[in-house]
């Protein structure tokens, strides 16, 4: 079977909108993932975690204040008979306990509750913690736009602030690790910045062209990567046309790597907020996925985003 027909088939089963909501059917079958749900002491975060255990998605693992946690369910009649507490005071020994669990194993999967992000990528990124690998951790959106015929990844949006090119390189191989991992077999990669030339004095322009030089020489593998491209040409077959940009990934790209956080976290809640796109995100470099959810983010979005990690982390478990 050739590459082309693969590709086709496989762009078939993954394309519209709802794409996100396909992704538990992958886990039929499977035992359910060991999740470390770290101090997950608002009603959403608890009721994601209620909701993917009632799901057979995964075992949850909640680390925290037991009796805070416990009230909570209370108030908002959710039953915890299928979890296991882990005591945790406060959000820092919630977060090293839970790091610890997946380092010894016992835990396959990371989900941040209602502790500040900063706290529990810290732990996470601790030199001493097991969970770095030589990879940069990054975080990559995966969203359903009802406007766009197939699944969209934005990266990076909420890890890496200003990366430079090294970063960059990881930031774009664990993107298309991820592609690869949810079906999409050859990822068209689009390296994003306000225009599709080379130009010094915007220097996204340089490291794009440089990113797209890399996987030309294999030091990025797996996916078809091309830059700059802007936008509009990125997704839009008749906006490349129109400015003559001849580009295997324009108007047609899976994932969009943007310059910065800034532009990556924008870029995401335009499509969501504004575009109603669903959204499911997970941070990938560490030794196990990790779901990093806004504190804002809907019981819905929580949920998906489990599903994406417990899809990565079962895939993990089979290589």
């Amino acid at each position: 079977m050739t590459d082309e027909v693969t590709d086709a088939k496989m762009d078939a089963m993954i394309a519209g909108p709802g794409f996100l909501d396909t992704l538990s059917a992958r886990l039929a079958g499977s035992p359910p993932v060991d999740a470390a749900v770290i101090y997950p002491c608002s009603l959403p975060s608890l009721q994601a975690a209620v909701g993917l255990g009632q799901q057979g998605i995964v075992q949850p693992i909640l680390i925290g204040p037991g009796e805070r946690i416990r009230a909570l369910a209370r108030s908002a009649s959710l039953d915890l008979a299928a979890c296991r507490l882990v005591e945790a005071a406060d959000e820092h020994l919630a977060a090293a306990r839970g790091v610890a669990l997946a380092r010894d194993g016992t835990a396959r999967m990371l989900m941040k509750g209602s502790l500040h992000s900063s706290i529990f990528l810290r732990e996470i990124g601790h030199h001493e913690s097991g969970l770095r690998t030589d990879r940069r951790m990054s975080h990559v959106f995966v969203l359903d736009v009802p406007t766009c015929s197939r699944p969209l990844l934005v990266t990076d949006g909420a890890v890496n602030i200003a990366p430079d090119l090294p970063a960059r390189r990881d930031i774009v191989q664990n993107a298309i690790d991820l592609a690869r991992t949810i079906g999409i077999s050859r990822p068209r990669v689009a390296i994003l910045s306000a225009i599709e030339t080379v130009n010094p004095e915007l220097p996204s322009t340089v490291d794009a062209a440089l990113l797209a030089k890399m996987a030309e020489r294999g030091q990025i593998t797996g996916g078809i990567v091309d830059g700059p491209l802007a936008l509009d040409n990125a997704l839009s077959a008749e906006a490349a046309r129109c400015k003559g940009v001849e580009s295997p990934v324009a108007g047609c790209a899976d994932i969009l790597v943007v310059p910065d956080l800034e532009a990556g976290n924008m870029l995401a809640k335009q499509l969501t907020f504004m575009g109603g796109a669903s959204a499911a995100g997970v941070v990938l470099g560490a030794r196990v996925p990790v779901v990093l959810t806004s504190r804002a983010d809907s019981v819905r979005t929580r949920i998906l985003s489990g599903i994406l990690a417990a899809v990565l982390a079962q895939a993990r478990g089979m290589d």
